[in-house]
């Protein structure tokens, strides 16, 4: 079963902490990431570029059609990055989650994947 962990950070963390510790958690996540993998967990990590970069909108509603390329207004939290688990229950997911070096400075969701247009409830 699949679970996307997502990483939501308030704007200007990754800024926040001097170059030390910003290249501490990196290493952290990397290697969070690499244990993952290596016990068959992960199916995907990627950390997301900033909101301000190369980020684009595109809506369709009823004959309206619209792409907006950001920035854009000031959010008041981010997805800073995800990760694609492939667990065989909820509660590993969550064990996960918990273990992950970003709850200490970003909050951790996690959510059940389902292909698309399926109700997963």
């Amino acid at each position: 079963m699949a679970y996307m962990m997502l990483i939501i950070e308030e704007p200007g963390e990754r800024q926040r902490p001097p170059p030390a510790e910003r290249q501490e958690r990196w290493d952290r996540m990397v290697a969070f990431a690499g244990d993952l993998q290596s016990r068959g967990l992960l199916k995907v990590a990627e950390s997301l570029a900033l909101p301000n970069a190369d980020t684009i909108r595109i809506t369709r509603r009823g004959r309206n059609h619209a792409m907006v390329d950001g920035p854009f207004a000031e959010a008041k939290e981010i997805i800073g990055g995800i990760f694609l688990l492939d667990c065989d229950t909820r509660e590993k997911a969550l064990a996960i989650a918990e273990a992950c070096p970003a709850v200490e400075w970003a909050t951790v969701e996690v959510r059940r994947v389902a292909p698309c247009f399926v109700d997963a409830e």
